[in-house]
């Protein structure tokens, strides 16, 4: 039976992370709504339950609240913010609104004697993010931290393994937060940390092979990190009965399909069906400047090509899909099918003939698939491809989608990466890219007037794509990379360096 934490959803904007966190401490943690049934809860055998923060005030009469019973189980619990406000609140303390909102770091004194902060520094920082906090805890619970603004900043009960929180562990800018995380964990929980890409490989494959059997298994690969790896595990529990279809559409960054056609049929030997219907899919977007068009167009052609060449295959048993666990999660809260449908291959389901859908991965967040794919054995370069949108080059370039123009990016987005990457910088820095903007200026080459396109550079650094900052590129290197796509790059005149963060802006242009 494999260990789980289980980690009752709020609405907090830290949610994923806690659980990212807590796998990060090699234990698996698994996101279930806030009002999960209390008996679903108990047949999971949870070896703990972390409560996480919301912007729900608890007082209110509308508060999200979990099955009360949660805290008589016999389960350690862990509160966070908004959870802990709960916690105390349910089991008879007492909650108020402070006189000023306390957000950002704060310094903090723990009670190293309890086992929450065992081996800590009694003297730290934290993460704050709250108006309303534990004025008075339980009866019968002890205040084990305090700020100095905030008295109650942790309580708990050793006897009964139930802790709150005021602050945030799973943030980057508090001090110790995982140190905090790892005592609940194996201190209060009692975990021997099994969670390990390794043992998931074990278990995936045995599962797959148990589940599959002699049946045929169809994946639309693209090339990307997750399906990829999908493919990759699929191959290595079912073999020869695994068929991938992969669709250039024209608009892959420089060499993507060759080198996808070299990996996965070339070292991995599969059974890849490559479609080149790049001509099909530019005619299509022909004359299309909208970007949501854009999208449109190339997913429901995605659809009918896939759905083509399936057909020439005929009845498969199986139907995988590289979701992750992310995209499970969202799906949950109903809009993550709209979000991931081209991604998943979305709409496929009613035009193949397949038994059932096979999802791999759906368990993973995006760096444990990375890891996955380490543990694999994977290429480098394709663990680690950067992000890239379905729709490809078409939401790169600004207006119009040209066979020129692609090929244009195709040149100016392979120098940007190469120069990147010959500084040291691509594990730096989380994605970068070229844009072609629909903006044409004077220049001058030689003796020679131009009006040519602008390229507009993208560089961030981020750790899920959720907020991202922009990268502080060297200067020197930034020239080499304007001198080379000036120079090769036929039909150029300009470059530009994207200094936008996210929020406000989006990582793409489009």
């Amino acid at each position: 039976m494999r260990e789980t934490i289980i980690v009752l959803d709020f609405g907090g904007q830290y949610n994923q992370l806690i659980a990212r966190r807590v796998r990060d401490l090699r234990v698996y943690a698994e996101i279930l709504p806030y009002d999960t049934p209390l008996e679903k809860i108990l047949e999971i055998k949870p070896i703990g339950i972390i409560l996480t923060g919301g912007p729900s005030t608890v007082t209110d009469e509308d508060a999200p609240i979990c099955d009360r019973r949660l805290f008589d189980a016999g389960i350690p619990i862990l509160g966070i913010c908004y959870g802990s406000q709960l916690m105390g609140s349910v089991l008879g303390g007492s909650v108020k609104r402070a006189d000023r909102r306390e957000y950002g770091k704060t310094d903090i004194r723990y009670n190293t004697d309890c086992p929450l902060f065992k081996g800590l520094e009694a003297d730290s920082v934290c993460w704050m993010s709250h108006t309303y906090y534990v004025d008075k805890p339980p009866k019968g619970f002890e205040i084990i931290a305090s700020t100095q603004s905030c008295e109650v900043a942790a309580y708990g009960s050793a006897e009964k393994s139930l802790y709150g929180v005021q602050f945030h562990p799973e943030v980057v800018h508090t001090r110790f937060g995982n140190e905090i995380l790892g005592n609940f964990l194996y201190e209060i929980c009692g975990a021997s940390g099994g969670w390990t890409m390794e043992n998931y490989v074990e278990t995936a494959v045995a599962d797959i092979r148990r589940r599959v059997g002699d049946g045929r298994v169809l994946l639309g690969l693209s090339g990307g990190v997750d399906s990829s790896v999908a493919a990759v595990l699929l191959d290595k529990a079912v073999g020869k009965n695994l068929t991938c279809i992969f669709v250039d559409h024209g608009l892959l960054r420089k060499d993507e399909a060759k080198q996808v056609e070299e990996v996965f049929k070339g070292e991995y030997d599969m059974n890849l069906v490559c479609v080149d219907a790049s001509e099909r899919f530019l005619s299509r977007l022909a004359g299309v400047t909208e970007p949501e068009k854009k999208r449109k167009i190339i997913g429901e052609e995605f659809i009918r090509v896939f759905e083509q060449e399936a057909a020439k295959i005929g009845k498969v048993d199986f139907l995988a899909q590289g979701t992750i666990y992310p995209d499970v999660i969202e799906s949950g809260k109903g809009y993550a099918a709209v979000i991931k449908s081209h991604h998943n291959v979305g709409g496929l389901p009613d035009a193949v003939d397949f038994r059932e859908i096979i999802e791999p991965l759906r368990e993973l967040f995006k760096d444990e698939v990375r890891a996955l794919g380490e543990a694999l054995g994977m290429p480098h370069h394709i663990v680690w491809r950067q992000p890239f949108p379905g729709p490809g080059l078409a939401i790169r370039i600004i207006g119009d989608v040209t066979r020129e123009k692609v090929h244009t990016l195709q040149l100016a987005d392979a120098i940007f990466r190469e120069e990147i990457a010959n500084a040291g910088l691509d594990s730096e820095i989380w994605q970068y890219f070229a844009v072609l903007t629909d903006m044409r200026s004077v220049g001058v080459m030689g003796d020679e007037r131009t009006y040519d396109h602008t390229v507009a550079l993208r560089a961030v650094t981020s750790v899920d794509g959720m907020t991202a900052d922009w990268a502080r590129i060297p200067y020197d290197v930034m020239e080499k990379i304007s001198n080379r796509i000036i120079n090769e790059v036929k039909g150029v005149n300009r470059i530009c360096y994207d200094v936008t963060s996210k929020p406000p802006a989006t990582i793409e242009w489009e």
